[in-house]
């Protein structure tokens, strides 16, 4: 299976640092977004992981700018598009 012929646009993992007290509002805003597919609340430097999936370059800032950095309690976002796939689903994805 190529990881070509199932990417439709851009996927990104957002890491969100979170402001005291708001992590679960934040995360159940994050969930009513088409554009997000999976929310985590995570340990470590980060509060909260998202994966986004948008159709371009252009569409992900617009996200960026005009949803995720609108949520009341998000301090900051650090963004990472994915490039290529090794495995996903358990399954490797390159030949």
């Amino acid at each position: 299976m190529r990881w070509d012929s199932e990417l439709a646009g851009v996927k990104a993992l957002v890491h969100l640092f979170v402001e005291p007290g708001r992590l679960e509002a934040v995360g159940e805003a994050l969930s009513r977004f088409d554009e997000v597919t999976d929310v985590y609340e995570v340990t470590g430097e980060y509060d909260i992981v998202a994966i986004v999936n948008a159709t371009d370059v252009t569409s992900f800032r617009r996200f960026i700018s005009e949803k995720l950095l609108t949520i009341p309690g998000i301090r900051s976002a650090v963004s990472s598009i994915v490039l290529h796939v090794y495995k996903k689903g358990g399954k490797v994805t390159y030949e």
